[in-house]
């Protein structure tokens, strides 16, 4: 598995009160908010390969500062990553940064075929996010029943191991954050089980949450929960 399963003691949030770290000197810094599924994957990559030492977490709360968008990042999300002078945005493109440009284990395999899928499940990412948001107000278990049976006909693509390419790779950390809160909201919402009738899907949550680099990125359902009912039903 990953390298280095040791506790981190996580940071507490900047607020609007709060004054900036020293931007631009040299640091790399992986700004994130706590609850944020879109920086949650940048953070798994970031636990995944060891790089605790070289990334250092800036916890940003959703009421931000005024610098972060004045000296960080004009588009005022999360997560953005400050590394080399520069900053750069948005999770997918993220995932894929701090994979290539960072040592520690690859999150990508060498098979040319298991690449071609990973593109593949990665580009539709967003597609299945928007539908299964879209659901909730619909028919959430049939609409968003379509969406979680592509991700058990994927995990079914690869049997040399539990994951979407068999191995831990960039794929599982793009999904895992928003199945973990869809699996919880269907629950509390819907009396509805995700993985009934998906076995794949079952053990790979199984597997995903006891993978050390995932475990302190969890989302807390107090959080999302009120949050996913006030902001799509």
């Amino acid at each position: 598995m990953a390298a280095s399963s040791v506790q981190e003691i996580l940071p507490p949030s900047l607020d609007s009160t709060s004054e900036p770290p020293p931007l631009f000197d040299g640091t790399t810094r992986l700004y994130i908010n706590y609850q944020c599924p879109f920086a949650q994957r940048v953070w798994i990559v970031r636990n995944y390969k060891g790089l605790q030492d070289e990334i250092k977490l800036v916890p940003i709360d959703k009421n931000r500062p005024a610098w972060y968008p004045e000296k960080l990042y004009p588009e005022n999300k999360v997560p953005s990553l400050e590394h080399n002078g520069k900053v750069i945005g948005e999770s997918l493109d993220l995932i894929k940064y701090v994979d290539t440009n960072f040592k520690g284990p690859a999150l990508l395999p060498d098979d040319p075929a298991k690449q071609t899928f990973a593109e593949e499940l990665l580009a539709y990412s967003d597609t299945f996010l928007k539908n299964v948001f879209t659901s909730f107000k619909g028919d959430p278990i049939k609409q968003a029943g379509a969406e979680f049976d592509y991700l058990e006909t994927a995990l079914h693509k690869f049997d040399d191991g539990p994951f979407f390419l068999g191995q831990f790779s960039q794929v599982d950390v793009a999904y895992a954050p928003f199945v973990e809160r869809f699996q919880i909201f269907f629950q509390e919402q819907w009396k509805n089980d995700i993985t009934s009738g998906r076995p794949k899907l079952a053990v790979w949550i199984e597997v995903i949450n006891k993978t050390d680099a995932y475990k302190p990125t969890k989302g807390d359902p107090e959080y999302f929960v009120p949050y996913y009912r006030k902001s799509f039903l």
